[in-house]
């Protein structure tokens, strides 16, 4: 019998208590109050097993930022990711016309077990105008539970099928003409005493901002947080065929800052677009590790050795 205790509100959202007691993921499906924001799916909050909250949401400075989410950016001319559009010579502008957004479906599986959780979800993304571009089948499971660690895993895949009659063009504000700005995909918005944290990945000493553009298999943020003498970890992994460059439709990139914002995105389309033809389909799946405490390159990379995909 699962330990993790798995909370349905039909028509609003998923949340997972662990064994501890700490509410450590709430995914909400019920659509979002303002069309500007992207209406889609998000996970948050989202918190350590201690209970520290490492997502953010509507932060002031960007309120289409919700804790962690799918988004595409730049798309065909639209804007699933939320806010204001990056125009190329005339920087961001407010176009609402331009703002898709994904219709939750359903959940054809929901189901806990040995301490895992495993939903999948049916989603369709929309057009501003209301067509149905994309159909996608969306997979979350969560896992790896370990109080002595201190730390869980959240798996998180994608599966996006082309619905419309012609190609779907995948970009970023970079492939606009941004420099280094190349953020789309899943994103992680952190909760604001995240901001100033530290970056690091294997193999290198670089910080956040020589981080920005990069590829690698896994990158690591923590911080001390606010009010309470405490640390967090996130890491935000890649399965192996998401760098393979047989395997993958196309090459991911980091999208990562520490500063002015907290922020790490998973990018499929950093520095140049792609496209997925009518009928086609692109995968990608990744992890993400909660934990309390400020790991180190060693332990996080122990940790994941230690967590088979």
């Amino acid at each position: 019998m699962s330990t993790l205790r798995v909370t349905h509100t039909h028509g609003d959202h998923v949340t997972v208590t662990a064994a501890c007691g700490t509410e450590i993921l709430r995914y909400v499906y019920r659509p979002d109050r303002d069309a500007f924001e992207s209406r889609k799916p998000y996970a948050h909050p989202v918190r350590t097993l201690a209970g520290r909250t490492v997502t953010g949401y509507r932060p002031q400075d960007h309120r289409w930022h919700k804790g962690l989410q799918m988004t595409a950016s730049h798309l065909s001319g639209q804007n699933f990711w939320g806010g204001n559009s990056y125009v190329h010579g005339e920087g961001y502008r407010p176009l609402p016309e331009r703002i898709g957004s994904m219709r939750h479906d359903g959940f054809p599986e929901l189901a806990a077990e040995d301490d895992r959780l495993t939903l999948t979800e049916h989603l369709t993304w929309i057009e501003n105008g209301g067509a149905e571009w994309a159909r996608e089948e969306r997979g979350l499971t969560l896992h790896s539970v370990d109080e002595e660690a201190g730390a869980w895993a959240l798996d998180w895949s994608i599966r996006l099928t082309n619905t419309r009659g012609e190609p779907l063009v995948f970009g970023s504000p970079t492939t606009a003409g941004r420099e280094m700005a190349g953020y789309t995909g899943l994103q992680w918005r952190g909760a604001r005493d995240f901001t100033g944290g530290t970056v690091f990945a294997p193999g290198t000493e670089a910080d956040a901002a020589a981080l920005m553009g990069t590829q690698g298999p896994w990158l690591a943020f923590t911080t001390e947080h606010d009010e309470v003498d405490a640390h967090s970890t996130l890491v935000f992994a890649h399965a192996p065929e998401n760098l393979d460059e047989k395997r993958a439709i196309h090459p991911s990139h980091w999208f990562v800052r520490a500063e002015p914002i907290p922020s790490v995105a998973f990018s499929w389309a950093f520095f140049e677009e792609f496209e997925l033809p009518p009928g086609e389909s692109f995968a990608y799946r990744y992890r993400v590790v909660v934990a309390d405490g400020a790991w180190d390159r060693d332990r996080v990379g122990a940790h994941l050795d230690g967590l088979a995909w």
